[in-house]
């Protein structure tokens, strides 16, 4: 389905009032003299074509359609033929590019998803195992540590991967680069992520398992704990690429918030106190002012898929890492969400900055966070690729 650049009306669902006829998904473009209508799926003898032109004037005013807002859903009528259609609608300013792989490459599906599942769980075992017994803890920097846990648990993680892929690239936030790099395929894995919530006992961190096709998500899965000592639990987070998202193997939604004022938002911070750190300061501030609240909770693949489940409207920070955001930005994609950097520019998981929300928020959020973060680039902040393995294949 081609979409043009100008405001266009997204067909989500179409409940044809006289006819009888399912649309299912489609487009309007108001700004020409005639309204193009282009479907990807149509049910009946009605449009025998993919493209059918009607006169503005068959086209009834929306009711209700004002503001800047990113995404705004309506119900839309129409007579053509003689014939009243009632279209439920969804009016979109701009539609952000797609991050996540194709498809799974010449790999099934449902064996690469099922390898993520599977080194995700046995990465998670690990630190259940861990979870409730004092912390030999190590210091990476001043307060960025490592435990033992980290180590054991990306150990276990490498041995699913190779046993099942032996010539796959793979990243981990422990090992570094493993593997050919002429490969297709990189696992990024973070084997305890929220490692300070782990060693306080705080209840947000996960195993996060992540792969890019040709540099791009395919597929992932983030176990995340639940409960706090003596009742820790987990639930497992899994998403493809055109496949959706599932939380516990259930079919996850990004939520339908609109306004600000009305959301739940996450960020993050990172180690280093640096100009970007002071810049998100501000921003944590403006957007406590304006919203229902700014969460701070310290995982990042755990706030990615907090709104991929719909609890969450939003998550931002600067200074991540591949493994930090590989699993959790294709749980959003897949719920329905949005994914870019924080500038609003196209986005890869190489990039130094993300933002990630239901989508209908994401124009709004992008005018406070874009100007702040295009100040950090005439500042001199780096915001080129992260790290990407030399002889790595991408399709970007």
């Amino acid at each position: 389905m081609n979409l043009t650049s100008s405001p266009t009306i997204l067909f989500q669902t179409a409940a044809v009032c006289e006819a009888g006829i399912s649309l299912r998904m489609g487009r309007l473009s108001p700004s020409s003299p005639s309204v193009s209508l282009r479907f990807s799926q149509v049910h009946g003898s009605f449009f025998s074509v993919l493209d059918k032109k009607l006169p503005l004037d068959s086209i009834r005013r929306f009711k209700g359609v004002e503001g800047n807002q990113n995404v705004k859903s309506r119900r839309l009528s129409f007579a053509t033929a003689g014939k009243k259609f009632s279209i439920k609608a969804v009016l979109s300013e701009k539609i952000y590019p797609k991050i996540g792989a194709e498809s799974t490459g010449p790999l099934p599906v449902d064996e690469l998803l099922g390898v993520v599942e599977t080194a995700a769980k046995t990465g998670a075992e690990v630190v259940m195992e861990a979870v409730n017994k004092p912390r030999n803890i190590n210091y990476k920097g001043i307060t960025d540590l490592v435990t033992d846990t980290d180590k054991n648990s990306e150990s276990a993680i490498l041995e699913v991967v190779r046993k099942n892929f032996k010539d796959h690239l793979i990243l981990g936030e422990e090992g570094g680069i493993i593997g050919e790099t002429s490969s297709d395929y990189m696992w990024c894995i973070d084997p305890l992520d929220g490692t300070t919530n782990f060693a306080h006992g705080y209840p947000s961190f996960a195993v996060s398992v992540g792969v890019l096709f040709r540099g791009k998500p395919a597929a992932a899965s983030v176990v995340e704990f639940v409960g706090g000592p003596m009742c820790w639990n987990t639930r497992t987070f899994s998403a493809s690429a055109g496949g959706g998202a599932f939380c516990n193997g259930q079919r996850m939604h990004v939520s339908q918030t609109e306004q600000v004022e009305r959301s739940l938002l996450v960020t993050g911070f990172g180690y280093e106190h640096d100009d970007a750190w002071a810049t998100n300061i501000d921003l944590f501030k403006e957007f406590t002012d304006i919203s229902r609240g700014v969460r701070r909770l310290g995982a990042a693949a755990v706030d990615m898929c907090h709104v991929a489940l719909g609890i969450v409207e939003a998550y931002w920070e600067y200074r991540l890492k591949p493994w930090d955001m590989a699993a959790g930005v294709l749980m959003v994609e897949e719920a329905g969400g949005a994914v870019t950097c924080m500038d609003g520019g196209k986005f890869c998981v190489f990039d130094r900055s993300v933002l990630v929300s239901n989508g209908r928020l994401h124009g709004q959020l992008l005018q406070r966070i874009g100007p702040a973060t295009e100040k950090l680039k005439n500042k001199g902040i780096d915001f080129s690729l992260w790290f990407k393995p030399e002889n790595y294949k991408t399709e970007f």
